[in-house]
């Protein structure tokens, strides 16, 4: 299935199904089989990328797990437009794989800074003439560790030769240009059979199409980094500390994690304050076609494995994410505030509602509990756009720029697949009462 203008301005209906999902994977085997090729998975490592220093700890249990050819290819940092607010990207990648190594058993040491560039440009010399699979998968995470502790004698203890600067430039040149063809803009990914996967996030997507297809070794089950699972039974927390819940309509990602945000909040008793934002692309920062097709492929995968609907898209850039955003503060002021950004996310990312015409925001709002003669009142006001822009001045301050993001006490982090730490911040408000009973 083409992706090519999935999430453009002006995109009417599409239909994104699971089956659509396994009709491709199953295209992809048949050419394989064919080709007679074997199960090939190429990694793409940016030697200063912190979400690279836990997948290259994962490599050799990877390979040790299945039966497939690892084709490693060292590559630069994404361009700005991939990367729109870089510096807040660095910094939070080093704090956020510190805490999602702890959260999975790895060791990643957060320096609070990046390598210098002589280190950097030594280990990436190294790990370019040793770039083979077996070489690569038993030095890297060696090398990694030293660079990120600082220590400057990054190469001691191993044997092997080192590329020349001319050889390193041709190597990342060629890999970038493989990277960029294939579809992505990231390190720290693994690409297999036509799909991308991130890190060691997504590593279990990649696990199970392995599995399924039998290419793993006597012996293996379940998975090196399984999702972890939300909060599924009501917990009695002591004050737990309100949700910051930043949200934009247009964002896929916020749009399958709301219901579980909100579901959290009521099994904890947490209050959820919702700070929506405009997307990037209402903004002015540039979202490329690459990162759009990578998020709505990523999207659906992690919405079909935890059951949430999703598929039936009618993209509400423009227009229909102002009227759905002129409407929420009369929602929340009724108190059906959750119930109405749900029923948005659902109108537009699974049912293939147009939120821009009367008839599918009318749809929207009534099934919420919204009375349209008031909605259309609301409508006519403009005071969303100024509270808009407050959420994303506090976003910036909190040194973040993307959706949905969260705050809850002081856990800060963004994504989907955060939701977690946001759990853990309020579960630790459970432990004196649990310590009484």
């Amino acid at each position: 299935m083409s992706l090519k203008t999935l999430l453009l301005p002006h995109i009417s209906r599409w239909l994104f199904s699971r089956q659509r999902l396994l009709n491709r994977r199953a295209k992809a085997e048949r050419k394989r089989l064919v080709r007679q090729a074997p199960h090939r998975v190429h990694y793409f490592h940016q030697v200063d990328d912190p979400y690279c220093a836990l997948t290259v700890a994962a490599l050799p249990r990877l390979l040790a797990r299945y039966n497939i050819e690892l084709r490693v290819h060292l590559v630069d940092a994404p361009p700005e437009s991939a990367a729109p607010e870089r510096e807040k990207l660095i910094a939070f990648s080093r704090d956020d794989a510190e805490h999602l190594a702890r959260h999975v058993g790895l060791t990643f040491q957060n320096p609070g800074k990046q390598p210098n560039a002589q280190a950097i440009a030594r280990a990436t010399a190294y790990l370019v003439a040793n770039h083979e699979a077996e070489a690569f998968a038993n030095t890297a995470d060696a090398i990694t560790q030293k660079l990120w502790q600082g220590d400057q004698d990054i190469l001691a203890g191993l044997s092997g030769p080192s590329a020349s600067p001319a050889a390193v430039t041709a190597h990342k040149t060629s890999a970038n240009a493989l990277r960029d063809r294939l579809g992505h803009y990231l390190g720290a990914t693994f690409y297999y059979g036509g799909e991308w996967y991130w890190g060691i996030d997504r590593l279990y997507h990649l696990e199970q199409r392995l599995q399924e297809l039998n290419a793993q070794k006597p012996g293996v089950d379940g998975y090196l980094f399984p999702p972890t699972p939300d909060l599924a039974s009501p917990i009695t927390c002591h004050q737990p500390p309100p949700i910051d819940f930043f949200f934009s309509f247009r964002s896929p990602y916020s749009a399958i994690v709301a219901e579980r945000v909100f579901r959290l909040a009521e099994l904890t008793g947490a209050k959820v304050n919702l700070r929506y934002v405009l997307p990037m692309v209402m903004r002015g920062l540039p979202v490329p076609r690459a990162k759009r097709e990578y998020i709505s492929h990523d999207t659906a995968r992690e919405a079909f494995e935890r059951q949430i609907p999703f598929g039936c898209l009618n993209d509400p850039v423009g227009l229909p994410t102002e009227r759905g955003l002129a409407l929420i503060d009369y929602a929340v002021r009724i108190g059906k505030g959750q119930a109405y950004v749900l029923s948005f996310m659902r109108g537009v990312w699974s049912e293939g509602i147009d939120a821009g015409s009367d008839k599918g925001l009318r749809r929207i709002a009534e099934r919420a509990g919204l009375n349209w003669t008031e909605a259309k009142l609301a409508l006519v006001q403009d005071r969303w756009r100024l509270q808009a822009e407050r959420n994303r001045d506090d976003l910036f301050r909190l040194g973040l720029w993307g959706v949905p993001s969260f705050r809850a006490g002081n856990v800060v982090t963004w994504g989907q697949d955060r939701l977690w730490r946001v759990s853990e911040a309020l579960l630790k408000t459970a432990a004196p009462l649990r310590s009484q009973a």
